[in-house]
């Protein structure tokens, strides 16, 4: 996935994170500017998950979204 292009669009990802994460506030996706490292950070302390765990989730989403 290519993310200078989902930071590109990041307004309309941000639904679609949204829907994956609803425990993702509307002040953490502003934060995330479409920055996939902003987002697997927040995945991971939303969620309490650990750095793999939460990157299995980010890499499925991704393969959903492309």
């Amino acid at each position: 996935m290519n993310w200078d292009t989902v930071k590109g669009n990041w307004m309309q990802a941000k639904g679609r994170v949204k829907e994956q994460w609803g425990k993702l506030t509307d002040d953490d996706l502003t934060r995330i500017e479409g920055s996939r490292d902003r987002l697997l950070g927040k995945i991971q302390e939303r969620y309490g998950l650990a750095k793999d765990a939460a990157e299995r989730e980010l890499q499925q989403w991704e393969r959903r979204y492309n």
